[in-house]
């Protein structure tokens, strides 16, 4: 996954956006390819690293740990950390993630409608 540098002009027109367009900000947030279906994975309740990496056979590690981070970062997805041995993790979505659900059936209802084209 490649860093926008935060000195380029890419970098200068997604913060201007972002700021004053709130579409652009929360696309920014839950946009990318991994965000939306990790969400998903997650609406559900909780889950830990291996159950959430088998709902996307398709995702590295190290993506789905990147996006996972993004994620916690953005306040959407919280981890937890269990003093056990082995240590057991589990992610879930916090409030804030759970009030995109309905984006997120919104989003789907659409990709059914429109799949079918």
């Amino acid at each position: 996954m490649s860093k926008i540098k935060e000195t380029s002009t890419n970098f200068a027109n997604k913060q201007v956006l972002s700021k004053e367009c709130l579409e652009v900000y929360a696309c920014n947030v839950i946009g990318g390819q991994w965000s939306l279906p990790i969400c998903y994975a997650l609406i559900n309740g909780k889950l830990r690293f291996g159950e959430l990496k088998k709902c996307l056979p398709t995702i590295t590690e190290r993506m789905l740990i990147l996006q996972l981070r993004k994620l916690e970062e953005n306040k959407i997805v919280k981890r937890t950390v269990y003093a056990e041995v082995p240590p057991r993790v589990e992610y879930e979505l916090t409030p804030i993630g759970y009030e995109l659900k309905p984006v997120i059936k919104e989003l789907e209802t659409w990709g059914k409608k429109h799949k079918a084209l």
